[in-house]
């Protein structure tokens, strides 16, 4: 007789758990059979006692097979990027559109801001109509006729992990490296991927502030994702200082925009999604090597291919017509915007990038609680990066608020946040910092 608290008590001795035990554990989280008491004390025995390479592959195959897992019958690879999250990373809103407009087709399943760092799916929501939501026909049929869909997570897609997942987040348990290397997977494996290119952040502004837990969960990711037979590439990008010059929601997508129709803001975005296209045309089998990938992206954003798929995107998920034209006559705007100078002209020697994050919380741009609902008109905007001179009419950057009381006490909570100096421009870290 197969007993729950049996394998509870097996990983907390510290013994290796079959996969048999593993598929059946999780079954119980998806049906409900098991209590949350005693997902909680799994989570927590694998939190303190970590799992086998073979044991963490099982787990994430048996959440991936708790729900519906998709099939694909279509022309291109099926390729797909996932981050762990950041300040002003709006990456996902140009690589989809510029991967799809290279010939692949990209599923992109995303979430919602978690902390200090901002979600995907709540920068999709300042686009009036789209519907992160779409149900599993529409998705796949937008996949199929436009090359991308970025779109919540499905409710018949990896259920034991929301479920999972939500008990985590009140045990102490978030931060074990094979809780959320199954996590990260068993969604993405469930959307039926040929390819996956993983983000992962590290710094100030990352969940993984050192490098060295960051290049563990990089491997994780790639030792499982291979396993279950997709081709799996991570890099491991800086989160010492904001990727985009803007960090809320519809600024973001605003921002996106502009650099798909060939504004570069920001130069460290732009290498940053440069190089997570490169290696997934590569392992897509569609560039032969980092060269031939970047000269496909190159043609595919200067000919304005890419805009296209992304505004054909948002038109098929319900957005507005002319979204990419005027973006502007169609996403929310605050009424009151405040630039904020330094005390006097200066370079920048580094930003608390958390900081910039929660910020734009505070703001309202994101949440304190799961239940709060989000401003997507609110954020910073035309932020001022290390290395770069402030004053004599630069200011650190714009504060967008919903009325003047906010944007008042957001100003000092901005200049703390940057680190001035007198001494001249510092070189930054790369934007990549390691391959995996």
């Amino acid at each position: 007789m197969w007993l729950a608290q049996e394998v509870i008590r097996q990983k907390r001795d510290g013994l290796e758990l079959s996969a048999a035990d593993l598929q059946r554990f999780v079954r119980g989280i998806a049906d409900d059979s098991l209590s949350e008491g005693q997902i909680a004390a799994f989570a927590m025995a694998t939190l303190l006692r970590g799992m086998t390479a073979a044991e963490r592959t099982a787990l994430t195959l048996a959440m991936r097979d708790s729900g519906q897992v998709l099939r694909w019958d279509l022309p291109g690879p099926v390729v797909d990027k996932h981050s762990t999250g950041g300040v002003g990373d709006l990456t996902s809103l140009v690589l989809a559109p510029l991967l799809a407009a290279c010939g692949c087709h990209v599923p992109m399943i995303s979430g919602r801001g978690l902390g200090h760092t901002g979600g995907t799916l709540d920068k999709l929501e300042s686009i009036p109509g789209y519907l992160i939501r779409p149900g599993l026909a529409r998705f796949r049929q937008v996949v199929a006729e436009v090359g991308c869909a970025i779109v919540g997570p499905d409710a018949e897609l990896a259920p034991a992990d929301r479920r999972l997942y939500a008990i985590r987040d009140v045990t102490a348990t978030v931060e074990s490296l094979d809780l959320i290397t199954a996590s990260i997977l068993a969604k993405k494996l469930a959307a039926g991927l040929d390819v996956l290119v993983m983000d992962v952040k590290t710094g100030g502004g990352a969940f993984m502030a050192e490098a060295e837990a960051a290049q563990r969960l990089a491997d994780s990711i790639v030792q499982v994702a291979e396993a279950a037979g997709v081709r799996t590439r991570a890099l491991v990008t800086d989160m010492d200082q904001p990727l985009a010059r803007s960090a809320g929601n519809a600024l973001e997508v605003e921002e996106a925009i502009a650099l798909l129709a060939g504004e570069v803001r920001s130069e460290r975005l732009w290498q940053v999604v440069l190089a997570l296209a490169e290696e997934g045309l590569q392992l897509a089998g569609l560039a032969t090597d980092a060269s031939a990938a970047r000269r496909q992206l190159l043609v595919a954003w200067r000919s304005g291919a890419a805009l296209e798929r992304f505004a054909a995107m948002s038109l098929a998920l319900g957005g507005p017509s002319g979204l990419t034209t005027s973006p502007w006559q169609h996403l929310p705007r605050a009424p009151v915007v405040r630039p904020v100078q330094p005390p006097s002209p200066a370079w920048v020697r580094r930003v608390d990038t958390r900081a910039l994050g929660l910020l734009v919380v505070t703001l309202g741009g994101g949440r304190q609680r799961p239940e709060d609902a989000i401003d997507p008109a609110v954020g910073l905007a035309e932020l001022a990066l290390p290395g770069e001179r402030v004053g004599e009419g630069r200011p650190l950057g714009l504060i967008h608020a919903r009325d003047e009381e906010t944007a008042a006490q957001a100003e000092a909570q901005l200049r703390a946040a940057y680190e001035l100096t007198e001494d001249g421009p510092a070189a930054p870290a790369p934007p990549v910092l390691d391959r995996r």
